[in-house]
């Protein structure tokens, strides 16, 4: 019996890794003899590059960069066999602006540039940039910058590339682009559509979580719309046309526009580059889960990625969960056999959270011998 293990991480208490390690041991008491693969397993978000560092065999390496309010920090991104994978919300995210000083007018992506400028410096030709948690509505520009292009002003200054110059931008040069982004490809993960301006676009959907205000809003939103139009008139690309643009603040245009950055569903990538569907031959069943499942679980996530791969393949795949909240069940359509939840009239979400180990493990024992019950 071959079973594999690809659960998302429960946040605040179970990593993905642990989830397939509790599933294997909670299997063989269940079964015996069994073979068990467990594929740690992200889609995009947090933990991206510790899953595919681990998938891959590849490495942690350490840069000085800037944060969003251009303070020096220490961060890490993953090397394998010249691919880099970044999360530009290491360098550029939310979390790292302290709550009282959030404001995109004054925050950059410019620490996502020198990311990739590192990755370059390590021979790194292939690009992997996961771009949500962001605290910035920059259009990117701050990470451009970072690599060599120039935003001028109408009097040719040049501007730093933070959410107020968006207003400012008349002229983009990029005469001095590293010349090593010409060679290399680069991939974003990234699951949301929203184009670049407009009431579904960066700012309007956006903004107001990273600390913008109404008065904010509106001059980010005016500032976005030049600079969509100096990138139309220049390149003769309309970013309210391209899916994902709107992304991290912008950053998603900058990507595609200046470094022809092809825009993937993180899940299907994460999927793609650990091997999932070759890991699948054989398989009897798969099981899946994440910290909540409900609506969500349907856009890009882990669970409705794994589960269309195996429904794919004719493999049941189970769901456990730590909850299950509204729309849940939609995961059914994606190919999942059946949901299990770790909260339930016996167990709350506070001891699911405290004793999350011991609580995963019992519930994947009756999960599996229900299925054992039902096969006999």
């Amino acid at each position: 019996m071959k079973l594999i293990f690809a659960s998302d991480s429960f946040k605040g208490s179970l990593s993905s890794k642990r989830t397939a390690e509790l599933l294997t041991r909670a299997a063989r008491k269940v079964f015996g003899v069994c073979e068990c693969i467990g594929v740690p397993i992200a889609d995009g978000g947090e933990g991206t590059v510790d899953v595919l560092i681990d998938a891959l065999n590849g490495e942690r390496a350490i840069a000085t960069v800037h944060d969003p309010l251009m303070n020096r920090i220490q961060v890490s991104y993953g090397i394998a066999g010249g691919r880099a994978v970044i999360e530009m919300a290491a360098a550029s995210g939310l979390t790292l602006v302290p709550e009282a000083l959030r404001d995109p007018l004054n925050t950059t992506t410019y620490g996502t540039g020198e990311l990739i400028l590192d990755a370059l410096d390590h021979g790194c030709r292939e690009l992997y940039i996961a771009i949500g948690g962001s605290a910035t509505n920059d259009g990117g520009m701050g990470c451009l910058h970072a690599l060599g292009a120039r935003f001028l002003d109408k009097d040719g200054n040049e501007l730093s590339g933070c959410g107020k110059d968006l207003a400012e931008v008349s002229t983009i040069d990029l005469a001095h682009l590293d010349s090593r982004l010409s060679d290399t490809s680069v991939t974003v993960l990234c699951d949301v559509k929203n184009p670049l301006c407009g009431e579904n676009g960066a700012t309007y959907t956006f903004a107001k979580q990273k600390g913008a205000n109404p008065e904010t809003l509106e001059l980010l939103e005016n500032g976005m719309q030049n600079y969509r139009d100096v990138i139309k008139h220049r390149f003769g690309i309309d970013c309210d046309l391209i899916e994902g643009a709107g992304a991290a603040g912008g950053l998603g245009a900058a990507l595609n526009v200046f470094l022809h950055a092809t825009m993937q569903s993180g899940i299907e990538t994460v999927l793609g580059l650990i091997g999932f569907n070759d890991l699948l031959d054989g398989a009897d069943l798969v099981v899946t889960g994440e910290g909540r499942a409900d609506s969500q679980s349907v856009c890009g996530k882990v669970m409705q990625g794994v589960a269309l791969c195996a429904k794919a393949r004719g493999i049941p795949v189970y769901g456990l969960c730590g909850s299950l909240g509204n729309g849940a069940e939609l995961l059914y359509d994606c190919g999942v056999t059946l949901l299990y939840s770790l909260v339930d009239e016996n167990t709350s979400v506070v001891e699911a959270m405290t004793n999350a180990e011991e609580v995963y493990y019992h519930a994947a024992v009756r999960m599996f011998s229900k299925i054992k019950r039902d096969k006999a």
